[in-house]
């Protein structure tokens, strides 16, 4: 997810009760429920670096742990240091842990969610987690939060307009109502992906049966989702629709077939860059092209053929002299 929903869900949880904890808990919450994206700097650095540490160390169980740790010592320490000054910012250590492990744990949960996935084991495994349940900026998600939140503030403007005493306790439910709806939204959200997967499963593709399908969610309506499907010669981008007096028609799928088998397709996937890349592509596509007296094999991710425009994924761009040896690979954004 992005910063902005982090954000929300961090104060929500705070308003739910947490800041009843302890002094300070909705600071905490935000810090933790946000910290873990600091591995965007990696962009800086360019694709490669970008595909090695985005959503890895930062967001594996033990990064979070860490992030949690380190975040409740740093609130721990500043408190300490100035506490006596201003009593409002002491707080105790596993008081602390304890609220900051509850917002680096949501940020996990969250990011969880889409299909960009995480590194969830690393450093002791480099698979890739993805629940495809949400996209990574989901409008229904922003939408209950910000209700939940902003609602109880609407409310107490026009009890004091009129004149009448505000509800006690209306920031609290209304963070623990749309924290609720934020719940079950994702759970119709898990149904809906079942659904769509058991669709693009059951039916056959230019008179061929699926090998993997997947399927991702609109950001902005439930029930429109978009499948990737691999078959023996093609992956296809289908949408799928969920929606009353609406049918599901592969024959609309859009096709790309995969390239014919060569010693210069075989030597690029071979390369280092390529198995890094292919480690982390569920739906890898490979386009080989001449280039020059050599070829140039470009290979890319079809999830992300389907995202909303602006979202870019990764290249693995292999280049090879005309005996079909590899002189040039890298990764860039696409």
């Amino acid at each position: 997810m992005e910063p902005v929903t982090h954000t929300l869900a961090s104060i929500a949880l705070g308003r739910s009760g947490l800041n009843k904890v302890t002094r300070m808990a909705t600071p905490m919450l935000v810090v933790s429920g946000l910290i873990a994206d600091v591995d965007w700097v990696t962009r800086m650095g360019g694709a490669s670096a970008f595909l090695q540490w985005h959503r890895t160390a930062t967001h594996s169980l033990l990064g979070t742990a860490a992030l949690a740790a380190g975040v409740a010592a740093s609130f721990w320490f500043i408190g300490r240091k100035f506490g006596r000054k201003n009593p409002n910012l002491a707080v105790q250590l596993i008081t602390a842990i304890f609220i900051c492990a509850i917002g680096a744990a949501a940020h996990l949960l969250l990011d969880l969610l889409n299909g960009s996935g995480v590194k969830l084991l690393w450093p002791f495994s480099a698979k890739w987690y993805a629940w495809d349940a949400a996209e990574s900026v989901d409008a229904w998600i922003i939408f209950f939060l910000l209700a939940g939140l902003l609602l109880p503030e609407l409310f107490r403007i026009i009890h004091e307009e009129i004149g009448a005493r505000p509800k006690r306790q209306g920031r609290q439910r209304g963070a623990i109502a749309g924290l609720i709806l934020v719940t079950l939204f994702i759970a119709g959200r898990v149904y809906a992906h079942q659904r769509a997967l058991a669709l693009l499963d059951a039916r056959e593709y230019r008179a061929q049966a699926p090998l993997v399908v997947a399927a991702f969610p609109n950001p902005s309506n439930p029930l429109a989702w978009h499948g990737v499907v691999e078959t023996d010669n093609a992956l296809l981008n289908v949408e799928v629709p969920l929606g009353p007096g609406r049918n599901f028609d592969p024959d609309l799928a859009e096709v790309h077939f995969k390239p014919q088998p060569s010693l210069a397709l075989n030597n690029a996937v071979a390369s280092s860059t390529a198995i890094e890349f292919l480690n982390w592509a569920r739906f890898p596509l490979a386009n080989v092209e001449p280039n020059g007296a050599g070829f140039e094999v470009r290979i890319r991710d079809m999830r992300y053929a389907s995202e909303l425009p602006g979202q870019q994924g990764i290249v693995a761009v292999i280049e090879l002299n005309p005996q079909n040896q590899v002189i040039s690979e890298r990764l860039e954004f696409d």
